[in-house]
């Protein structure tokens, strides 16, 4: 089924009046309350704000999506709004957010909440289409708009539906300091590992940055009067310049395709005890990620 068919017009403002994202929500819920629906609209709201507190929904490319999984509603709710001079608020990327689609949706029917979210998500992802929203003069031409992007809603969750995009990664020829700082900064324990064009050659994780400073560990542990004739995190911090990610990297690693269902990657993650899976396209390029949190945030909580 093709994501435009989900959409109905009534429920598209094209010119919201709203300067924060907050008076946005509330705007989109007034065109439900105006097509006479009844549900508890101080709930609805209370469980998007809520989400909102957990996590901040603005997407980037001047897109939001707030969203909520509320025992309140008894269907899916898709509505849209389009802002001409921008949202007040901070964005990931720094562009103002324009396009708010607010989905509500009964914990019943995730699947298809969460492959909305996904397609609407990639459909803000495609270059371009920011431009393309703002110029719209009527709620039909923004359908029409997702429509011909070809975006579908299919039977049952896919990886793509839930993977993150953005993936960190090194190159084999990065230093352990450069990889060092680089967890550091972005708050990660493993980085993807390619080569010029984007090949997956393998992991490096938090593990064996500490094996590097020891790496007789084994014998540290079968006795803990081991002797060491150096302090080894300094002797590592000596070389830190020097050692490269292609002294450390793995090669074992677990991959998985956009179109695999979550629930086979979901089984593999328990039987394996994994963390993380990298999506890989048919090529071997790398093209986002897949964690074991994420399943937790984004399919049970919601």
């Amino acid at each position: 089924m093709k994501l435009a068919n989900l959409l109905m017009e009534r429920r598209i403002n094209i010119d919201l009046k709203a300067r924060t994202k907050d008076e946005a929500i509330i705007e989109l819920l007034e065109m439900i309350k105006n097509e006479g629906v009844s549900f508890d609209y101080d709930a609805v709201l209370h469980s998007v704000k809520s989400r909102e507190e957990i996590e901040n929904t603005s997407y980037g490319h001047g897109f939001a999506f707030p969203h909520a999984r509320t025992d309140a509603v008894n269907e899916l709710y898709i509505l849209i709004g389009v802002s001409s001079y921008g949202l007040e608020g901070k964005t990931p990327d720094s562009i103002p957010v324009h396009v708010v689609c607010l989905l509500l949706t009964p914990a019943t029917i995730a699947k298809l909440y969460l492959q909305t979210l996904s397609g609407l998500a990639n459909f803000g992802r495609i270059e371009g289409n920011l431009d393309k929203i703002m110029a719209v003069k009527h709620p039909c031409e923004l359908v029409k708009l997702i429509a011909e992007a070809n975006i579908t809603v299919d039977k049952e969750l896919m990886v793509r539906d839930i993977m993150r995009h953005s993936v960190a990664t090194v190159t084999p020829d990065d230093t352990l300091k450069e990889v060092a700082n680089r967890m550091f900064h972005d708050r990660l324990s493993a980085l993807a590992v390619v080569d010029d064009e984007n090949n997956l050659l393998g992991v490096i994780n938090d593990r064996d940055l500490i094996k590097a400073a020891l790496p007789d560990y084994k014998s540290l542990i079968s006795n803990l009067n081991y002797s060491m004739d150096v302090e080894p995190f300094e002797e590592l911090l000596k070389q830190e310049d020097k050692i490269k990610v292609s002294q450390l990297f793995r090669t074992e690693y677990e991959v998985a395709q956009p179109e695999t269902r979550i629930v086979e990657v979901a089984a593999m993650m328990i039987f394996k005890d994994i963390r993380r899976v990298f999506v890989t396209s048919t090529d071997n390029k790398l093209c986002g990620v897949l964690l074991r949190k994420d399943i937790v945030n984004m399919v049970i909580r919601g």
